[in-house]
């Protein structure tokens, strides 16, 4: 399929999964252009792009979802106008699937798996006609083309994970760790931050960050670089393991102090010791030590985590002290996840899987403990005056903004509800002193 070189690129995008696939989203888009056109639909663009997510059976069906649904839009766009777009499909669910992924669905045109990201843009541009892309040498230092508002960016500082968790597919897909220099994450969020004020750090262990380079590449060299950056009113670190928050990391963050913000986003998976051996996690001890030690550093810290229910051989008496470890914790932030036995990993061959009702019925009854928790804290900043970050006007409501304070991280945690006069509507991408008011199970509301 050929375009006219010289004529605008119109793209189509859906990136799936975590934020460290919608970077290299947004880094391929930022190689495309300046020619290149966002469009909202398959049938207006001549590049409909799928960024697939491949991690747990959920994401890969949702990922499938999207590959059908992108392929029968372009066919239809061939029949109405006489004009297919080419249909590329990228990331993890390519590296997991490979051939077979191929096989199932001839109707895609291109193919774009996470080892050959640096060959993408020649990939694209030899498919469509585009010298200039092919010309490129990859998207792994290339400006983006941010699609997460005027608010936040991600930055993200490594790929791939070397932890051997029994139950996760990341190593298989994604590789090894690997930090990117520190000197190119710097140059990088110089720029985020002419655009955005909060920088939201994430990788898939963040307190790995520098240990396969050496030098002057350490997370705390970066965090204190970060820091220095003009324009950075928030600086949020995500995907901190257990095992890399020692009290030497947490105090050097502490002595950080503005723009770094006092939240923590653990993925601690389980409480029970046993679970946790079982599931090689590389902390696998009590997991409370961990939190003393922030809130030793930070009492005022705000703490976020995942936790994986109906893990093979987990019983009544390993969920229940997961039950009371969350009650006593009191998590501002908490997702819950039922196990999933992927192929090709250790836990998939364990002994003891637990049935699928028990893991849904385990999931919703630790949603409903977090719940009331949540609803507690929320209620606790009810007369409080709290800076919030203005995102977007609501589309239904004139005067009210969607916001968020700074407890809560974008995409994953709850909404901060503003209202302002009619005549003096607040601009996104700013910080604002709002006077909350009310408060829900996860969401604030407030008035500046």
């Amino acid at each position: 399929m050929t375009h006219d070189p010289a004529a605008p690129l119109a793209v189509f995008t859906v990136s799936l999964g975590c934020p460290k696939n919608l970077v290299d989203t947004e880094r391929l888009l930022g190689v495309l252009g300046p020619g290149m056109v966002p469009t909202d639909s398959v049938a207006g663009a001549d590049l409909a792009l799928i960024n697939t997510c491949g991690f747990i059976q959920p994401a890969v069906e949702e990922s499938v979802a999207a590959i059908l649904d992108a392929v029968r839009e372009a066919d239809e766009a061939r029949e109405t106008t006489g004009r297919r777009p080419l249909v590329a499909v990228a990331g993890c669910l390519v590296s997991r699937y490979g051939q077979d992924l191929r096989d199932e669905l001839p109707e895609v045109d291109l193919w774009l798996s996470t080892d050959q990201i640096a060959l993408w843009p020649g990939m694209i541009g030899k498919a469509i006609g585009r010298a200039r892309i092919i010309a490129t040498p990859g998207i792994g230092d290339a400006p983006r083309r941010l699609s997460t508002g005027p608010a936040f960016a991600y930055l993200k500082i490594s790929e791939g994970c070397s932890h051997n968790c029994r139950f996760c597919t990341i190593p298989a897909i994604r590789g090894p760790h690997r930090s990117r220099p520190k000197d190119a994450l710097l140059a990088e969020a110089h720029t985020l931050a002419a655009s955005v004020p909060e920088i939201v750090i994430v990788g898939q262990d963040s307190t790995a960050y520098g240990t396969d380079l050496g030098g002057d590449n350490t997370i705390r060299n970066l965090v204190a670089g970060l820091a220095e950056i003009p324009g950075i009113s928030w600086l949020r670190l995500m995907y901190l393991y257990p095992a890399g928050l020692t009290d030497d990391l947490l105090g050097f963050l502490k002595s950080v102090g503005e723009p770094l913000l006092p939240y923590f986003d653990i993925p601690l998976q389980h409480a029970h010791p046993d679970v946790l051996a079982s599931m090689g996690r590389p902390f696998a001890r009590n997991p409370r030590k961990v939190i003393d030690r922030v809130r030793n550093h930070f009492p005022e810290a705000a703490l976020r985590t995942t936790f994986i229910v109906g893990y093979p051989g987990e019983t009544e008496e390993h969920f229940d002290q997961l039950m009371r470890f969350v009650e006593e914790t009191r998590f501002h932030h908490l997702g819950v996840f039922p196990y999933w036995p992927e192929d090709g990993t250790p836990a998939a061959a364990m002994p003891h899987q637990v049935d699928q009702e028990t893991k849904l019925a385990r999931r919703d009854a630790l949603m409903a403990l977090q719940a009331d928790i949540s609803r507690e804290i929320m209620e606790s900043h009810v007369g409080q005056t709290l800076p919030v970050l203005i995102e977007d006007p609501s589309p239904e409501w004139p005067g009210l903004h969607l916001g968020r304070a700074w407890f809560q991280a974008p995409e994953v945690d709850g909404t901060t509800y503003v209202a302002a006069p009619p005549d003096k509507p607040l601009t996104p991408g700013t910080i604002v002193q709002a006077e909350i008011d009310k408060a829900d199970t996860y969401d604030l509301s407030g008035l500046v």
